[in-house]
């Protein structure tokens, strides 16, 4: 709770994951991966209440195990690839018994995000009084930089302008969003639909504790990262 404000936080963790099979269960650093969120997230001060979204038997009594409650199950028409992590939030917040001012949504995927993180994510957003705040790395690649390519592989512009940097240092800091941490009003959420608004802002996390786990070389980036930091 913040100023006697509600705090929601929802851990999204279906089963069917194509790039890395059963990826929310595996076990790194002598725990499951999901349980690596369920113990941040345990630690924060703000949060009142930390609940699972699965449809997945076996995700959700790993979950129990380690101090997640589970108040349901998550329909089969939610846990596909194209349901959207905002329609998981929203079915929740219509599932539970009270209501929340905030929305926070904590993603398996990213182990290493702290419960600092979310606690600054959810201090933010309230103290500044924004729609909601995502948490973001700074970008390996300048967007400057980057380019489409067409069906005959000819180079598009990202961003189109006729006053393109030409050295690294002349290039403007770009963020992208890391997946870690969502904080978005309930209010807003329920009208909405999304996470992301004009008056957004973002909470700037390091790249060692911004991993977001979708392949095998993810994976064995975060067991690398584990033997070389101390980040738990």
């Amino acid at each position: 709770m913040i100023d006697h404000k509600k705090v929601l936080a929802i851990i999204p963790a279906r089963g069917g994951s194509k790039g890395l099979p059963h990826k929310n269960l595996i076990e790194v650093g002598g725990k499951p991966l999901l349980a690596w969120t369920i113990i941040e997230a345990l630690k924060s001060r703000l949060i009142d209440r930390l609940i699972l979204s699965s449809e997945d038997v076996e995700i959700i009594e790993i979950a129990k195990k380690w101090g997640c409650e589970i108040p349901f199950v998550r329909p089969s028409n939610l846990a596909t690839d194209n349901a959207t992590t905002a329609e998981v939030a929203l079915h929740t917040l219509k599932k539970l018994d009270d209501n929340y001012d905030y929305v926070v949504i904590l993603q398996p995927t990213s182990p290493l995000r702290s419960y600092q993180d979310i606690d600054n994510c959810i201090e933010d957003c309230h103290h500044r009084n924004t729609s909601s705040c995502v948490t973001v790395s700074k970008a390996e690649k300048s967007p400057f930089w980057m380019y489409f390519l067409d069906n005959g592989n000819h180079m598009q512009a990202v961003i189109d302008t006729t006053n393109r940097p030409t050295r690294r240092q002349e290039l403007p800091p770009a963020y992208a969003l890391n997946g870690a941490v969502y904080v978005v009003k309930s209010e807003c959420l329920q009208k909405t639909g999304k996470f992301i608004h004009k008056d957004t802002i973002a909470h700037i996390m390091p790249w060692e504790r911004s991993i977001d786990i979708d392949t095998k070389t993810d994976l064995n980036i975060f067991r690398y990262l584990l033997t070389t930091t101390k980040n738990r």
